[in-house]
């Protein structure tokens, strides 16, 4: 019997999930509740993405080659992207996700507009999950019920996974990421032409940081904050507005957005033939809150597992083969992972830290570090003389930070 694996959701996690499975000529199943879905997110993606996942120029924004960091006394920093084919893509989650989906679907994925209720579990190892989802593909929110029946799941539907529960996967903490989408005037947006903006503070967050990040025709404007403070989070979104007055000045909302976003890996990610990928995982990283190229790759590696081992779809992975994919990503980006908590741990405690951290960031050996990590995603070492450098200006900077805080 042909192999059958439901991907929910279709993001950039299941879309890229169901493409790899659908190339390898498995029988995929990929569900997503609502087609037109444009998930809160400052839709930064790394420029290792678009190569990796063949992403076309026209999903691209903006391509930001200055960032502008600025810290809690508004002391402003300007980072540049030194060589010319470099860049940061800025998208929209609208588009991008559409394209992937689509492209997953044109692949051979079966593309089901549905909400998925409920995931029956078997009682043995080889008998099939059975998917409970309402069908909307006759235009209604309430759909018609149906089933399912397959050989393996993987839950790509986000930090409210109903996968994720129904395997008793256990919770993890999450952060609040709220933003608006405010469309500025010409003259306004042209400051922003290839230009990001991340704002440090208390005023802004407690725990990451707020960003002005320009799209195709307006910029999203938001904040995070962990689960804690939710209540504060009008308030922060008040405060980068506050921040970034002179430059929103005459724009106009045209979207207020909200989500939670995962802060760590949930306790359980594989369990039987059912696998949890992108922030279901929580895969978002610390400091820098970044999840999409992330989501994708840890999609990307778990359908890659699944094909190995199902010789093609001829055969059901066990539980211990589809593990494989999670010993891999762990020693694959488990350094990343633990140096960005570090950061954030040392530079988001306080604003004296924060200002410290926007005065390293003025460094330009620290700023290749940062680029090269970013943009190729691997923890790039630097020689023993720069490291050096780089540790007595941290040290230096957190003194100083005190004594420049607000």
């Amino acid at each position: 019997m042909a192999l059958r694996v439901a991907v929910v959701g279709s993001g950039p996690a299941g879309s890229s999930a169901a493409e790899t499975l659908a190339k390898a000529g498995i029988e995929t199943y990929l569900f997503e509740r609502k087609l037109d879905n444009a998930k809160p997110c400052g839709g930064a993606i790394p420029l290792c993405m678009v190569g990796e996942f063949d992403l076309p120029a026209h999903i691209i924004d903006r391509r930001v080659r200055n960032m502008k960091m600025i810290s809690p006394s508004n002391v402003e920093v300007d980072i540049k992207i030194e060589k010319q084919e470099e860049y940061i893509g800025m998208c929209r989650r609208e588009i991008l996700d559409g394209f992937l989906r689509d492209r997953a679907a044109k692949l051979g994925a079966n593309l089901i507009n549905g909400t998925v209720h409920k995931l029956e579990i078997p009682s043995n190892n080889t008998d099939p999950y059975t998917l409970h989802y309402a069908d909307h593909s006759d235009g209604t929110v309430a759909g018609k019920q149906k089933t399912l029946k397959v050989d393996m799941v993987i839950g790509a539907d986000g930090a409210n996974s109903r996968v994720a529960k129904a395997i008793e996967a256990g919770d993890y903490n999450y952060a609040i990421a709220f933003q608006e989408r405010i469309r500025l005037p010409e003259d306004k947006m042209a400051y922003y032409e290839d230009l990001a903006e991340m704002y440090v503070g208390n005023d802004v967050s407690p725990d990451f940081y707020a960003w002005v990040f320009p799209k195709y025709d307006h910029v999203a404007v938001g904040t995070g904050t962990m689960k804690v403070n939710q209540a504060l989070i009008k308030k922060l979104q008040a405060g980068i507005r506050t921040r970034a007055a002179k430059r929103l000045e005459g724009g106009s909302i045209i979207k207020v957005e909200a989500h939670p976003i995962p802060e760590h890996p949930r306790p359980r990610r594989v369990r039987g033939r059912v696998a949890l990928v992108g922030d279901a995982a929580g895969t978002v990283t610390k400091s820098s809150g970044e999840g999409i190229y992330f989501a994708a790759k840890s999609a990307r590696m778990c359908a890659e597992t699944i094909v190995e081992f199902s010789n093609g779809g001829t055969r059901v992975p066990t539980e211990e083969e589809l593990k494989l994919y999670l010993k891999r990503w762990d020693k694959k980006y488990g350094m990343t992972y633990k140096v960005l908590d570090i950061l954030q741990r040392v530079f988001y405690r306080s604003d004296a830290s924060r200002e410290a951290f926007v005065e390293m960031c003025a460094d330009i050996d620290v700023q290749r570090m940062t680029f090269d990590s970013y943009l190729y995603k691997t923890v790039v070492p630097a020689n023993p003389l720069v490291q050096m450098k780089i540790t007595a200006k941290t040290i230096g900077s957190l003194l100083r930070g005190n004594a420049l805080a607000p």
